[in-house]
């Protein structure tokens, strides 16, 4: 092990706190048969991550993988927080695609929403965006509900840039998925699209909203007006 590494284990261990760590373990559903079943965490806060990420945004891709294959969740997410960094400051294509090829050889280690959440769209949304989006479509029809996840929250690259038709694609793909993580994601991208274009969201919402999920639907529509929202969910089926 390098002294590094060691480095920010020592800091990790510091910034741990047990009782959180209990309350994580049941609020990321860690126990047996539910889908982050054994994960294990140190209780160690986002923003204290997100400030070691800066610290020790330097370090190689090769000591990264480490902390990206550890069982510890906080270590995870400190690798894919330090992966963003690295892709947002990469001076040259050839290190974004670096940066992206790793996260997609290592992506059954990006496995519960949040490591999801808030690295998806910034790297694999951002790499393909001036370039085939089949990546993207291929995870959507994956078995595995976190490369699903992540088809879904890549999008929101592009709706950032008010372009939509990846997102409702993808939607529409996942429209009937049997997991609630995934209603959920679903939603909230219909959500964003309709903060930025209501009609838009609407013509999908027209098209699919009295079979889609309850939950994805609620998702969807949080932020309408609560007339709207209502009439939304008494004609729902």
């Amino acid at each position: 092990m390098s002294s590094k590494i060691a480095e920010i284990r020592a800091q990790l261990n510091k910034l741990s706190e047990p009782k959180k760590a209990q309350v994580l373990k049941s609020f990321f559903k860690t126990g047996s048969g539910q889908y982050a079943e054994g994960d294990i965490f140190l209780g160690v806060a986002v923003p204290q991550l997100r400030e070691l990420a800066r610290t020790y945004k330097d370090i190689s891709l090769q000591n990264l993988l480490i902390f990206f294959h550890s069982p510890i969740h906080e270590e995870r997410l400190l690798a894919l927080l330090v992966l963003v960094s690295k892709y947002k400051t990469a001076a040259d294509k050839a290190l974004k695609r670096s940066v992206y090829c790793l996260y997609l050889k290592n992506i059954k280690y990006v496995n519960n929403w949040d490591l999801v959440d808030l690295t998806a769209h910034h790297i694999i949304g951002d790499y393909l965006f001036d370039k085939d989006k089949d990546t993207i479509y291929k995870l959507a029809g994956s078995e595995v509900i976190w490369q699903r996840r992540i088809a879904i929250v890549s999008t929101f690259f592009y709706i950032k840039k008010n372009i939509f038709n990846h997102t409702l694609d993808v939607a529409a793909m996942l429209l009937y998925d049997s997991a609630d993580l995934i209603h959920k994601a679903v939603g909230w991208m219909l959500r964003e699209v309709g903060k930025r274009n209501r009609s838009e969201e609407e013509v999908f919402l027209k098209k699919h909203y009295k079979t889609m999920p309850r939950t994805m639907l609620r998702y969807a529509i949080e932020r309408f007006p609560e007339k709207s929202r209502q009439a939304y969910l008494k004609s729902k089926v």
